[in-house]
């Protein structure tokens, strides 16, 4: 029976490595700083409760169909294969900004399988989820509630909404401009339209969601307090909607959670303080993007931010951090699978395609980020 469990926790430890690794961190420095009620005030509740609300309204969305109706609609005018790819890499560019990073290539990714195959165009697989991955993760920079470092970094800074969207506005430019590039210099043919069979839910039942996002939108320009929009929602979901309570990524709250203790223990040593602020110093941005290859840009952004008060350059380096390794954004693990699921003989070329065109669009940005800032 211990051989079954150990097992079983190596299994889930396994399917949940950055969390795990987290908790493990924690655990580390506990054992350094004996736990207290000072561990209450190392967790961002706010910041945990926002997450948690923007995650069950927009799963609540991509659930009741929205997003793929909104596909369909732009999939009526397609008439060739450039047009198809526009469509399947903007469409989680744009949407990404609202719903998340990682929601757009949960949401998109499979429809555009989908749609490939319906119009006999399978060769574009790997070019188009390539794209796609790279369009959720830059379209996602813009907003607070594009991706979740984002919504740390914001809440934590003390930024306006206005002033982070005007920081990166340059970068999430020069990112269409890139994608758009790709696109445009494939070469098209003709391509029947199509649309992907799908049920849209009541206008009641995506009322409640609109209505759930305003919340969240309340929360984020400091009007209505997070934990009283979570208590709010969770309380809705309870009552009318269990299933899609059960949807919302735990694993993520988590993540924020763990690190949070780490960071808040870490940060009363001060020999170790010193050492990671002395690196930071005046090589934020830099740190930023070198971490996120190694921990993925969330850790990165969750760790870094106990030790400087450089925003603009720490949000600017965790956002282009994303792009680089496959585990940079851990959103772009969820292309990887849906891909290797499918296609698993395109797995080779899937992955080195990926890490080109990450390499060549992290460069572009580097680049960009030393002549504006």
């Amino acid at each position: 029976m211990v051989r079954s469990i150990a097992s079983r926790c190596f299994a889930a430890a396994r399917r949940e490595v950055v969390l795990s690794a987290a908790i493990a961190l924690a655990l580390l420095s506990a054992l350094i700083v004996p736990p207290s009620g000072a561990y209450i005030a190392y967790i961002d509740w706010d910041t945990l409760a926002l997450l948690f609300s923007l995650m069950a309204v927009m799963k609540g969305f991509q659930q009741a169909g929205v997003f793929v109706c909104l596909a369909n609609s732009l999939l009526g005018r397609v008439g060739g294969t450039r047009s198809l790819l526009s469509v399947l890499v903007f469409l989680p560019f744009l949407t990404s900004m609202v719903v998340t990073n990682d929601v757009a290539l949960i949401t998109f990714v499979p429809f555009a399988l989908v749609v490939l195959r319906m119009a006999r165009q399978e060769r574009l697989v790997v070019p188009t989820v390539v794209m796609q991955t790279l369009a959720a993760n830059l379209g996602s920079m813009l907003t607070p509630m594009g991706n979740p470092q984002n919504l740390y970094l914001y809440a934590k800074s003390g930024m306006s909404f206005g002033a982070l969207c005007l920081l990166m506005l340059p970068y999430v430019l020069i990112s269409a401009a890139c994608i758009g590039a790709m696109i445009v210099l494939r070469r098209t043919a003709p391509v029947e339209s199509v649309a992907v069979p799908v049920k849209l839910a009541g206008r009641r039942q995506i009322a409640v969601y609109a209505a759930g996002f305003g919340l969240c939108l309340l929360g984020l320009f400091g009007l209505v307090s997070p934990l009283v929009i979570a208590a709010l929602i969770a309380a809705w979901l309870l009552c009318f909607d269990r299933r899609l309570l059960g949807a919302v990524d735990y694993s993520l709250l988590g993540i924020f959670a763990a690190f949070f203790i780490f960071i808040g223990n870490i940060s009363g040593i001060e020999l170790f303080r010193g050492f990671i602020s002395g690196v930071l110093n005046g090589h934020e941005e830099l740190v930023a993007v070198l971490a996120s290859q190694i921990t993925s840009n969330v850790p990165a952004a969750l760790l870094l931010s106990g030790f400087t008060e450089s925003w603009t350059e720490l949000i600017v380096g965790c956002n282009i951090g994303g792009l680089g390794t496959l585990i940079a954004s851990m959103a772009s693990l969820i292309s990887y699978k849906a891909v290797t699921r499918e296609y698993p003989e395109q797995k080779g070329r899937y992955f080195a395609s990926f890490t080109v065109s990450n390499a060549v669009l992290l460069a572009v940005l580097l680049a960009a980020s030393y002549i504006i800032m």
